[in-house]
């Protein structure tokens, strides 16, 4: 009895705390009605750079309040002054000459949808659009003439491409010369390197600086245990926060050695990465004049002076591409980069979900199909779960066996609750039978379900990653429903019907085979568990329905080799199969 109420609590926990997050998903982050009035926020270009608590130069301007360009496209706000073009096998854009900006910028590798036709993934995009979203960096003086957002630099190329770096040069008038060399990698990180050369006859002052805008208030997925939004690594620990809370807290502000700040999306993220060894004043804030909003995540390096005659460099990097885990490991490894893996945001299940992450990836290579590689995971699990979970179905089949006389000893006592207990024990001692036993595998088998649920979430590479079949995106729900008749009758069925009643073809087996799976387990004597039990097998297909592919296959196949597994051993012990 107590080993089907905690059975029974641990499946209805399940069920409690994924139908919460599918059906009463976190609000996406809005817009505010009125202008948040953001503490130390420079609106003008040529205002003071405001400081941040203590004497530490704060970061450069804020989000430039600017009128918004609606009317133009992209395209025309990219041919609109001379530029830099990128090329390379990750990426293609361009970097602006006016601000020196790195503001256009397309993933060559991940289009929006599967379809063939679709436009590629646009991370970057110039400043006057209304989700405008750019890396700059500069420096920071008083008393002295510096580029700004709207500085021409001349560059010594056309084309930066990896390999081929491009330098950026300025000239201040007042003997101050300002030089900008971009480097980009086959991949997605840039190494900025900016120097100051002084040829006047007095010493200046300046900070470094970095920062990356953005326009709007993205459309998140408003999941509770998805992160999206402003994040860093300040002084080795992860820090995240929601836009929401920038709009209604203000800005935040850190001072870290090395680390990184950035944006992240679910998929694809934005990072300024300092010299990992310098310290740095980081922020995140939000400011909105009228319809414009900004979200801005930036850095500040300590002062140094160039001397007349001498020159000074800093070199930091950034970020801009799709969140592969096996590339963020090798730059947190190569680079020194302090727990950049924890861009993606693999939970408090870390521990678990990378590892299941990467024998998913090396099953892949084996087998070249991640849904081949999900099945095979599973036996691998069973394998290595074999031995308990084998003498906990050992266990059940002897409680199943010992039915008859459980319900005998019921009718017996029914009027003496504890003697009834008292016999109840005695037999199961007699019968070496643990009523307990049966939650093992379930406890168990629950953090690895969390983790891989997490891994098809959060991973880019399960986007859009296809099964076999009508199954071309496991991280998506299966897109059959009953309400056509599974793909027979193409009608907009989501306009009438619910989004949990729209059940697909693999929910449907992950259901009958939960529901076979509780034909082979002892039924709970009690009327009202067994209904509930009975129910569950229901209840779960309407709640998976609404889940990756990828995950109710798991949980489909899971299920099969449990009921092939518990079947030898009931026919193997003399035990009814079935009720």
């Amino acid at each position: 009895m107590d080993n089907r109420n905690l059975i029974l609590a641990i499946v209805l926990s399940v069920a409690i705390l994924f139908g919460f997050e599918m059906l009463f998903p976190k609000a996406p982050s809005a817009p505010e009605t009125a202008a948040v009035q953001t503490q130390g926020v420079a609106t003008d270009a040529t205002a003071p750079v405001p400081l941040l608590e203590g004497s530490t130069p704060a970061a450069p301007n804020a989000p430039q309040v600017e009128e918004v360009a609606a009317e133009k496209t992209i395209q025309e706000l990219i041919t609109a002054g001379p530029r830099i073009a990128i090329t390379s096998p990750s990426v293609t854009g361009s970097i602006s000459l006016t601000g020196g900006r790195i503001d256009d910028l397309i993933l060559n590798g991940y289009s929006e949808t599967l379809d063939e036709s679709s436009p590629k993934i646009r991370l970057l995009t110039p400043r006057g659009a209304l989700d405008a979203y750019w890396a700059e960096y500069g420096w920071i003086g008083a008393n002295v003439k510096l580029p700004n957002a709207n500085t021409v630099w001349s560059a010594d190329k056309t084309v930066l491409s990896p390999g081929n770096p491009v330098t950026l040069t300025w000239d201040n008038g007042e003997g101050l010369t300002f030089t900008r060399t971009i480097d980009l990698d086959k991949d997605f990180m840039f190494t900025v390197t900016q120097r100051v050369t002084n040829a006047s006859a007095a010493a200046v002052t300046l900070n470094p600086f970095g920062l990356l805008s953005r326009g709007g208030t993205p459309t998140v997925s408003g999941l509770y245990i998805l992160h999206e939004g402003p994040l860093g690594v300040f002084n080795g620990t992860l820090k995240e926060v929601d836009y929401s809370d920038l709009m209604e807290d203000g800005p935040t502000t850190t001072a870290s050695t090395g680390g990184w700040i950035g944006f992240t999306d679910k998929y694809w993220l934005t990072a300024l990465i300092p010299d990992q060894a310098t310290e740095v004043n980081t922020r995140m804030l939000y400011t909105k004049t009228g319809l414009v909003e900004k979200y801005q995540a930036d850095f500040v390096g300590a002062a140094t002076t160039v001397a007349p005659g001498a020159s000074v460099e800093s070199t930091t990097r950034l970020f801009a591409g799709a969140k592969r885990v096996a590339l963020l490991d090798s730059y947190a490894a190569d680079l020194g980069i302090v727990n950049f893996d924890l861009a993606i945001d693999f939970g408090w299940l870390y521990f678990l979900t990378k590892p299941i992450f990467y024998a998913l990836h090396w099953l892949y290579g084996v087998v070249g199909n991640f849904g081949i590689a999900i099945l095979g995971l599973t036996i691998a699990i069973k394998l290595v779960l074999f031995p308990l979970a084998n003498k906990s179905y050992v266990s059940m089949s002897k409680m199943k066996k010992l039915g008859p006389q459980v319900k005998a000893l019921q009718a017996q006592f029914k009027d003496d609750k504890m003697r009834l207990n008292q016999e109840m024990m005695a037999l199961y001692k007699k019968e070496k039978a643990n009523p307990a036993a049966g939650c093992l595998p379930m406890l168990v088998q629950i953090p690895i379900f969390f983790a891989l649920y997490k891994v098809l979430l959060v991973t880019i590479e399960m986007r859009h990653a296809p099964f076999y079949g009508w199954i071309q995106d496991l991280s998506a729900r299966d897109p059959l429903s009953v309400w056509t008749l599974f793909g027979l009758i193409p009608w907009d069925h989501l306009s009438i019907i619910p989004v949990p009643m729209d059940i697909g073809v693999w929910p449907l087996v992950m259901g009958f085979t939960m529901w076979l799976q509780m034909r082979l387990n002892p039924q709970p004597t009690d009327p009202i568990q067994a209904k509930m039990f009975m129910y569950l097998p229901f209840i779960f297909t309407f709640l998976l329905a609404n889940f990756s592919a990828g995950l109710v296959i798991y949980w489909a196949w899971n299920n099969t080799l449990s009921i092939l597994q518990q079947w030898v051993i009931m026919k193997r012990m003399g035990v009814k199969v079935g009720n």
